[in-house]
This record gives structure tokens, sequence and C-alpha cells, in this order.
């Protein structure tokens, strides 16, 4: 950004301007006085000056004082410097204590998050698209994993009951068991493996056709109808439903408590993107979008686009005034007030001046 002259400055410290003698009888006189007055002035019109500071500010155009390498530089030099500290990990842990935990919940039920219109709208939105609806149904039942998993499932319950009843079937099961090896011999072939390709063979059969069913099933009109059926019966739900699935536990051990999870993946999830080369040529490719878009904007239509208008401002101005008032009462102002007041009595021209009077 734009250079700030009072980057370091120092609260303590006094201004780097030339030390210069003490200022004459008559000039520190005039000092004495003019001190108090410059602070009892500036207190007594702290909110008028904000206001007009505030107004002088918003006429002035954004990109004057704001390039778009300084919005850049803030976010990678700044926010994705750094990882977070100790006490904004602990800051999160409290809101999301605060806001899971709070007794509002009892009585406040999902439908006060979201609408009957959102819900409807999105209903709509997903029933119509049917190819997407398509390729979810293939790849959860007409895929060949599926058929697979299914049928190794059932070769193996298969076996396992018959393995069972012929080892309980006494003589009978002995010569079963003799007549299937026996029949493989003869065969040269595996029943195993006569078994588990029969069992996928119509697996696979059943699973297209199951495929095929659901998707002459769910029609447009027929997943917005589920979906909105869905929403009737939780919609309802207080949202304390949500501390069902979470453990609140406060001992010593943070594994079993749900809110340390949650900031610690928080934390690990903005540590993984922040040091990522996607996000950063994201943000990148956004400040570019928008800097370039209101490149012409003044301060003021900027926060005007943010709702701050005269009455936010007025808020403001009163606001910070009682702020400016220590601070101009600070003995830090006066110092200062009086430094440059002892070097403007210095002047040569003033002197003379001094001396005429």
């Amino acid at each position: 950004m734009t250079s700030n002259p009072n980057s370091d400055f120092k609260p303590d410290s006094k201004p780097s301007s030339p030390q210069t003698h003490e200022p004459n009888q008559q000039a520190a006189a005039l000092i004495a006085a003019q001190v108090p007055f410059m602070q009892s002035w500036l207190a007594e019109n702290a909110a008028l000056l904000i206001k007009d500071a505030i107004a002088w500010l918003y006429q002035q155009p954004m990109s004057r004082y704001i390039s778009l390498d300084d919005i850049q530089k803030l976010m990678t030099d700044w926010v994705l410097a750094y990882s977070l500290s100790e006490v904004m990990r602990g800051d999160i842990k409290l809101v999301l204590q605060s806001i899971i935990y709070n007794p509002v919940n009892d009585n406040t039920p999902l439908s006060e998050l979201i609408d009957d219109a959102q819900v409807d709208h999105l209903a709509c939105y997903i029933s119509r698209h049917d190819a997407q609806r398509a390729a979810l149904i293939h790849a959860l039942i007409g895929n060949d994993t599926f058929a697979d998993l299914l049928t190794k499932t059932l070769h193996h319950a298969i076996n396992d009951f018959m393995e069972g009843t012929l080892d309980k079937a006494g003589g009978v099961g002995k010569l079963m068991k003799m007549g299937r090896s026996s029949f493989e011999r003869a065969t040269n072939k595996n029943l195993d493996d006569k078994l588990q390709g029969y069992l996928h063979r119509n697996i696979k059969e059943l699973s297209l056709r199951a495929e095929a069913n659901a998707n002459a099933h769910l029609s447009n009109d027929e997943v917005a109808r589920l979906l909105l059926k869905g929403w009737s019966r939780i919609k309802e739900t207080p949202l304390s439903t949500a501390q069902d699935y979470l453990n609140n536990d406060i001992s010593n051990d943070d594994d079993n408590n749900s809110i340390e999870h949650i900031e610690d993946h928080i934390n690990q999830s903005f540590n993984r993107l922040r040091q990522s080369d996607y996000l950063k040529t994201l943000l990148k490719s956004a400040s570019k979008s928008w800097y370039h878009h209101h490149i012409n904007d003044t301060i003021g239509q900027l926060a005007t686009a943010l709702y701050i208008d005269d009455a936010a401002i007025d808020t403001l101005a009163n606001k910070l005034a009682p702020l400016c008032r220590d601070a101009i009462a600070s003995p830090v102002f006066a110092d200062h007030s009086h430094q440059m007041l002892s070097d403007f009595y210095q002047q040569p021209e003033i002197q003379k001046l001094l001396n005429k009077s």
C-alpha cells in the first residue's frame, strides 16, 4: 500500500524534527495557552471532524490509495502467511461451543434456517438434472464393483452355509463332499469357480435391471416428490438434535470432545489451503477481477455497497468520538503538540514577527 508517514510512530517518542533551543518566554507563553486550547477545541468537535474526514474519504478514488499489488500482497504476505494462533484457535472453540450448545437451539426448528420455498427450488433444480441422476444411479447400482462385491459376499455366505451344513450331516455330508470332489476331477472344473461365475452373471443382470427400474421409477417429478417428502419429515426437528451426534466431554481427554475435533479440522484445513498454490492462484485471479471491476469506484461507492450510509457514518462518528477525545487529552498528544508549536515558533520568520510585537 502507499507509504504511511506514521508507520514508525511510537506513542512515547518525540517527533523526529530537529531539536532546537527552548522558545523564548513570549513563545513559551503562547504554546502553554495554545496546547490546551487545541485539545479542548478538537475534543469538542471530534464527532464533526470524524464525519468531515469520512466525507472527504468517500470522495477519493479507491485506486489512488490501494493498488492491485497491495491487495494481493495483503493476502499472500499476511492472511496466508501465518497459521491460526493459539488465541484464535481458542476463540474458535469458544464460538463453536456457544453456537452448537446454545439453549435457543432446543426450540428452534430446522425450518427456521431453511424455508419451504428454498427447498422447493432446490428440489426442482435437482430433479431436472436427469443425466447426473442416471450417472449417480449407475455408480451406486449398475457398476461392476457393486456386482463383484455382492457376488463375493453371497459366495462366501453360501460356502459358509454349505460347509457348516455338511459338517453337521455326518456320513451324508462326507458322501456329498466326495461327490463334489469326483465332479471336479471328472469335469476338470472347480465347483467354487462355477458357483461364483453363476452368481456374478445373475447378479450383474439383476443390477442392470435394478438400474433400469430405478431410472424408470425416479422420474423428475418423483425425485422432487421424494425430496419434499424427506424435508417434511425433518423440517420441524430442533437444531439441538445435532448435539446427539457430538460429544461434549470436557475432561482432559481432548480425543473425546467434538468441539476439539471440529476446531482441529478447521486448523488443518486452513493450514493445508493457505500453503497450496491452488488457493493462491484462485485468490490472485479473484482479486484481479474484483479490482478491475471497481477500479473507477470511489471509496464511498465501495462503502455504499456494504450499506455504510449516512446513518451508519453518524453512528460510527459518535462511537469513535470518545476514543478520539481520550487520545486528544492524552499526554502523548500534548507533548507532540508542544513540540510542533515549538518548532513553529523557532522559525526565523516567526521569530521576526514575535520581536516586532
